[in-house]
């Protein structure tokens, strides 16, 4: 899963020249459909336990231990078939949608892959650095694509500045616990960690590690890049920019988290940790959202929203908090994925991406608008979805009636986000909104296509957004979803992980699973978050042609400005918050 994919980009990179277009992209195809079917493999072998392979033999032994273990349970399997198959979508989209890229891209897409892949199954914490900065390159690239455009070299430096500094602290911290353990192992460093107790060095190097991974996850105040590089990378990038790697960094931070250092960190401040940040991220994610005209970036930050509620689920502590938190992300990447395709679509279409000026511009596309609000609703929580189920499971899991209207509020805000942006662009709901740009506003109303507008999307672009939306419904499935249980009971558990990796044995006792399904409270709430979502849309548009009286029109101009001044675009001043949320998550760690 790891060498299938750079030995194709390498195969692409020697031969891409000689070969035509079709045959390229056939290629493409055929490795990571190849990638897929391997992960599927391993994904089904992880129901006997966790697979363990030691890199080149080096097992550990009685004093010693320098191999490189890679060892994959239920869960990190899972988050490499769904980077397999996100993958394999972006691909078939992408089939006819540029017209002059040629090897490279399908190349660094699964250099992109090969990193992401090799992030969810290593046991090693030196090599996640590595995968991480695999997929970081890659991504750098990825999103630089039409470097004669200077908003698009922005944003890939603004990404690459940004999370090359996470990357530095995340290996000063890696330095540290290396030193103080003479381990990097996860199951080794656990096991040299546990029953030595609470030990500064170690905690700082723990902060440090983890403010890597939550850059890359794009955790409010590291947040910043994210709406940059999603508004110039093309959306077959951001189907995989949203739906896995900024992911990824959550499940970085969980799997560190639960291997290695769950008995060293004290529980109420990996508790408080997770809960401050998860809560800030999701509130400022969906008013950002909501406040957007940018179709991509209303997007993005819609995910930074999940993101903050995703870590909500590891922010419980239990095994049914991380089970919410995954089945949530797999059915938050299908439908954001089929969002980002979809606005791939329009910008082909009519080389624009302001909601404003787009406005009934694609009423001969109506079938594409019904697709666009379908995963509008799924996005806000509605029942019988991945989403929908994943967020029952996450209200559920908080054991707080605050944390649960936090849960539906988020996520019917970034919904009506996406509703309102569908219904004005594809059916012309509502007056023509009222253009108050301001100099700190982004709008998207000049972008240039990576094809030549056609009449009617191709079939390969419509089939990826529709096999998305599938992905999306029978994630929410019960058969499919009893499976989560047992996952992450199995994630959370150390013993078992350590066991399986250093010893090839399992643990003496099987963890208990949580209950996965539908209950009617979280049907009920899942209901409740997509009438809202409905509601606020509908709100916008009926109100949005229309001047706001002055006392009120005024205090929300003051803060919208702030906020968009805010998200500035300067990387020093995106570069300072790095370094407040580094100091306020080693606070956090260390303090009580």
């Amino acid at each position: 899963m790891i060498a299938v994919p750079i030995g194709g980009a390498c195969l692409l990179l020697a031969l891409g020249r000689h070969l035509s277009r079709r045959v390229i992209d056939g290629i493409a195809l055929a490795v990571a459909a190849v990638g897929a079917v391997a992960a599927g493999a391993l994904l089904y072998a992880t129901g006997q336990g966790t697979v363990v392979t030691w890199a080149g033999g080096w097992r550990p032994g009685a004093h010693f231990a320098v191999g490189i273990v890679l060892a994959a349970d239920r869960l990190g399997a899972g988050a490499a078939l769904l980077v397999a198959v996100l993958t394999v979508l972006a691909l078939l989209f992408g089939w006819h949608y540029f017209d002059d890229l040629h090897a490279h891209y399908p190349a660094l897409l699964l250099l992109f892959t090969a990193g992401m892949s090799g992030f969810a199954l290593t046991g090693d914490l030196f090599d996640m650095f590595v995968f991480f900065e695999l997929m970081s390159a890659a991504a750098y690239a990825l999103t630089g694509l039409k470097n004669e455009e200077p908003e698009s070299v922005q944003g890939a430096l603004n990404f690459g500045v940004i999370n090359s500094l996470g990357a530095y602290l995340c290996l000063f911290g890696i330095g540290l616990l290396y030193a103080r353990t003479g381990q990097l192992g996860l199951p080794q460093l656990g096991s040299e960690l546990a029953g030595h107790g609470r030990n500064v060095v170690v905690l700082i190097g723990f902060a440090l590690v983890v403010t890597g991974w939550l850059v890359k996850a794009a955790v409010v105040p590291f947040h910043f890049w994210l709406a940059d590089a999603h508004a110039v990378a093309p959306a077959p990038v951001c189907l995989l920019f949203s739906g896995v790697m900024a992911p990824l960094g959550i499940y970085g931070l969980a799997r560190l988290y639960w291997s290695t250092f769950r008995g060293v960190l004290a529980p109420a401040a990996a508790h408080r940790m997770m809960l401050v940040l998860a809560v800030v991220t999701a509130v400022l994610g969906a008013v950002m959202c909501l406040l957007q005209r940018h179709l991509k970036r209303m997007l993005a930050y819609s995910t930074i929203a999940h993101i903050g509620l995703f870590l909500l689920g590891l922010a419980a502590s239990t095994p049914a908090g991380v089970a919410a938190a995954a089945l949530y992300l797999a059915g938050h990447a299908a439908v954001k994925g089929a969002l980002f395709l979809l606005t791939g679509i329009i910008l082909s279409q009519y080389r624009s991406l302001d909601e404003y000026g787009l406005f009934g511009r694609a009423r001969r596309h109506r079938g594409t608008g019904l697709l666009y609000l379908a995963a509008g609703l799924m996005l806000s929580g509605l029942p019988l979805s991945g989403v929908g189920l994943g967020k029952a499971l996450l209200e559920e899991s908080t054991d707080s009636t605050t944390l649960t209207v936090t849960v539906v509020v988020v996520s019917a805000l970034t919904g009506a986000a996406v509703l309102r942006a569908g219904s004005r662009v594809f059916f012309g709901v509502g007056g023509r909104p009222a253009d108050a740009e301001t100099g700190a506003e982004s709008t998207g109303a000049h972008e240039q296509p990576d094809t030549t507008p056609v009449g009617r999307p191709p079939a390969t672009m419509l089939g990826a957004v529709i096999g998305l939306l599938a992905i999306a419904v029978a994630s929410g499935l019960p058969v499919l979803a009893r499976t989560v249980g047992p996952a992450a009971a199995q994630f959370c558990d150390a013993g078992d992980y350590r066991a399986r990796a250093l010893h090839g044995i399992a643990a003496a006792a099987a963890p208990t699973p949580p209950h996965i399904g539908w209950t009617s409270t979280g049907f009920g709430w899942g209901l409740v978050s997509a009438a809202l979502a409905v509601a606020v849309a509908a709100c916008a548009l009926a109100f949005g042609a229309k001047p706001l009286p002055h006392r009120v029109s005024r205090p929300v101009r003051l803060v919208t400005t702030a906020l968009h001044g805010l998200h500035s675009g300067h990387p020093g001043d995106y570069v300072a918050w790095l370094m407040v949320g580094a100091a306020v998550i080693v606070g956090l760690v260390t303090s009580g």
